[in-house]
């Protein structure tokens, strides 16, 4: 019974007009906000990056297919 009385609450409140008038009011004003912000301030043009400065990768040597255990490290007793 105290979580059926606690989601009624609940939904009461959301569903107050107090509530849902702050809700619109911010939703308004972050709106706002950011079209003042998006208008003053254009947005910014970044050059376009050289690949010259790219370092190239050094070619990976193939592992011989008949390798002995002892290049690898591996011990058997």
């Amino acid at each position: 019974m105290f979580a059926k009385g606690m989601i009624d609450f609940l939904i009461q409140i959301i569903k107050s007009w107090e509530i849902i008038t702050v809700t619109v009011v911010l939703i308004f004003y972050f709106y706002l906000v950011f079209y003042v912000t998006r208008t003053h301030h254009p947005p910014r043009n970044f050059p376009p990056r050289s690949r010259a400065h790219k370092k190239e990768k050094a070619p990976v040597e193939p592992v011989p297919e008949g390798s002995d255990d002892e290049d690898l490290g591996i011990e058997e007793d």
